[in-house]
């Protein structure tokens, strides 16, 4: 009598980001950009990036972020108009699946000291938090410029003194990756919104 033969099959693959809550703003630390890029396709989500390297000043940020994310010609380039693009009209578009955000070196320089820093930062929380309300997962990841210290004075990228900088730096997993390596799928280039009305 002949037994079948089995042969063993692997254990199910474990979700990415399983272990991150769905709608969260959080240093990069713990992920790559790799890693992460790589969750946006397993998942479906729309993945954005943003290198603010070079940027010095809140002007500089939001400027770059509505380029990287082609935000649409309108955007008003200040943090309410952030935080409406991120959340109503790519709602109002369709459904959505998900997004992975990732911010990689926030500036420290005196014209984007700690205070405009969180500025910034509450506006991703208040987006993944209106996301959050719809059931849709928004995770956005971030680090901050490297900054150099001497003695007790940090000391920004432009060489100004910054007062109030007492969050330690997450130098560890600063990784500088093309933007033309990565593969977005902005929800805000032209495309979308044309199929969208």
């Amino acid at each position: 009598m002949n037994h079948p033969t089995t042969t063993p099959q692997e254990p199910p693959k474990e979700l990415p980001l399983k272990r991150v809550k769905a709608n969260i703003v959080q240093s990069i630390r713990a992920h790559s950009l790799e890693e992460l890029q790589l969750a946006s396709t397993q998942l479906g989500h729309h993945f954005l990036y943003a290198n603010l390297g070079a940027a010095q000043s809140k002007q500089d940020v939001l400027d770059t972020i509505a380029a990287e994310f082609t935000f649409p010609a309108h955007f008003g380039k200040n943090l309410d108009a952030l935080y409406d693009c991120l959340t109503d009209p790519i709602y109002k578009s369709g459904p959505q699946t998900g997004f992975i955000v990732v911010l990689e070196h926030i500036p420290v320089t005196s014209k984007f000291d700690k205070e405009t820093r969180e500025q910034l930062l509450d506006i991703f929380r208040d987006a993944a938090d209106y996301w959050h309300d719809r059931k849709i997962p928004f995770r956005c990841f971030y680090s901050f410029a490297v900054a150099r210290t001497a003695g007790d004075i940090t000391v920004g990228k432009d060489g100004q003194e910054l007062e109030g900088f007492d969050e330690p730096m997450p130098t560890d997993k600063l990784v500088d990756v093309s933007p033309l390596a990565l593969r977005m799928s902005s929800p805000f280039n032209a495309g979308y919104w044309l199929a969208a009305s």
